[in-house]
């Protein structure tokens, strides 16, 4: 009985499902919107955070390098004087035998005490010939050990230096490694949000996972965590038709885009000068746009809070390079925009 009522369940279901499915536009799987776009700007954020793991442990890498330098030049301070130290030595070995030479009237000790003419003569040679004995094996024997240690600290510093090296060159791997996994993705991303410029139809939003912003609702933030400044309102050049309307940072693509402030996505928008781009509508009838982007991360009517990824910076539009295309409006439309710097300066953020 238990499996009949299901069937009788599972026939509504599916008729609603049927519906709803009905309802929806239809897209086909390499259409833009599909899910493998989506999970590649996924991974293209997933990666940026696996970077920034990297990058912090490349740094204690580096620090630890630092570290292994300062010992290896330490030990090669310790080594500059014990080489001078064994100098000394060699030099006392040579006053001793000169010494010897003079106080012997250039004859062996030896040579003394088989001519010597008395007992007293034939005890004080003997005595002398044991003292400068004593001091000549001292010498010896303090020269070979200091030797020996030489060796040993040379052999020491020789590992720390290769250590050093292998250290640099795994620091080296890694940091190359990153590179060339995130420069893949970036290309992927950028040519599947190229192909969706050209349709001119959006993907839909990436629903990334972001981490807490910390920031409450008055507050306002920059549009990237880490930039460059390059292109600034009101230059001119012939890439633009009149003056620059917004302030351009350079970041790679993919990198995470955030919206400055507490707002509403008034627009979402593919193709056109500005490629990807999207505008947020803010309290006081500003309003701040996002152009030249590689993915989304917000739909048109959501609300966002400051700090909140609303999207990947790309290259789509009318671009040169990699950037974030970031204006400050007093309406929606283009044609409205303050100097997006003062204006954020006016709010606490300065760039």
């Amino acid at each position: 009985m238990r499996s009949f009522r299901r069937h009788r369940l599972l026939v509504p279901v599916l008729l609603c499902a049927l519906a709803v499915l009905a309802a929806r536009p239809t897209a086909a799987p390499e259409e833009p919107g599909s899910g493998a776009d989506t999970s590649l700007s996924a991974e293209v954020a997933r990666l940026y955070e696996e970077a920034a793991v990297a990058t912090q442990q490349y740094e204690a890498g580096r620090e630890e390098a630092e570290k292994q330098r300062s010992e290896a030049q330490r030990a090669e301070a310790l080594l500059d004087a014990q080489r001078r130290h064994i100098s000394a030595l060699q030099e006392d070995l040579g006053r001793i035998a000169r010494a010897q030479y003079r106080t012997s009237g250039g004859l062996p000790v030896a040579a003394h005490m088989i001519l010597a003419d008395s007992p007293d003569g034939l005890m004080r040679g003997q005595h002398a010939f044991s003292q400068a004995h004593l001091a000549v094996n001292n010498a010896i024997t303090k020269n070979q050990r200091a030797e020996a240690r030489l060796a040993a600290d040379e052999a020491k510093a020789a590992d720390q230096w290769q250590a050093l090296e292998r250290r640099n060159t795994q620091l080296a791997a890694l940091k190359a490694d990153i590179e060339q996994t995130l420069e893949a993705a970036r290309s992927r991303l950028q040519g599947e949000a190229d192909a969706a410029v050209a349709a001119g139809a959006c993907r839909g939003a990436v629903r990334l996972d972001q981490p807490d912003t910390g920031f409450s609702d008055g507050e306002w933030v920059a549009p990237v965590e880490t930039y460059e400044l390059s292109a600034s309102y009101g230059s001119g050049g012939a890439r633009w038709s009149s003056r620059h309307t917004g302030q351009d940072f350079a970041v790679p693509i993919g990198t995470a885009v955030r919206a400055v402030g507490a707002g509403r996505v008034v627009k979402v928008s593919c193709g056109g000068p500005f490629g990807m781009e999207i505008v947020l509508k803010h309290a006081g009838g500003y309003y701040t746009q996002y152009a030249h982007l590689a993915s989304l991360a917000v739909d048109q009517g959501e609300r966002v809070s400051p700090g909140q990824w609303i999207g990947q910076s790309g290259t789509t539009g009318n671009s040169t390079g990699p950037h974030l295309h970031f204006e400050a409006r007093v309406t929606p439309e283009t044609g409205s925009a303050v100097n997006p710097v003062s204006w954020l300066a006016a709010r606490g953020v300065s760039l």
